[in-house]
């Protein structure tokens, strides 16, 4: 599946975001995911299908100060 990963375009072989993640080896972080500009909750993850050219946005946490 062609997708848009934080504006790189990407070819990844998944159907959900959460698989998306997974193959990403995103699982077991605290993150925050929207696609197509809308955000996705962590229990919603699973059953988010994905689209060819889904823009999708990852994005983590930053420590610093």
């Amino acid at each position: 599946m062609r997708l848009i990963i934080n504006g790189e375009p990407e070819t990844i072989a998944a159907t959900t975001l959460s698989q998306l993640l997974a193959v990403l080896d995103y699982e077991g972080e605290w993150l925050a995911t929207a696609v197509n500009g809308e955000l996705v909750h962590r229990e919603d993850r699973d059953d988010h299908l994905l689209n060819d050219n889904d823009r999708i946005e990852i994005l983590t946490p930053m420590q610093g100060g």
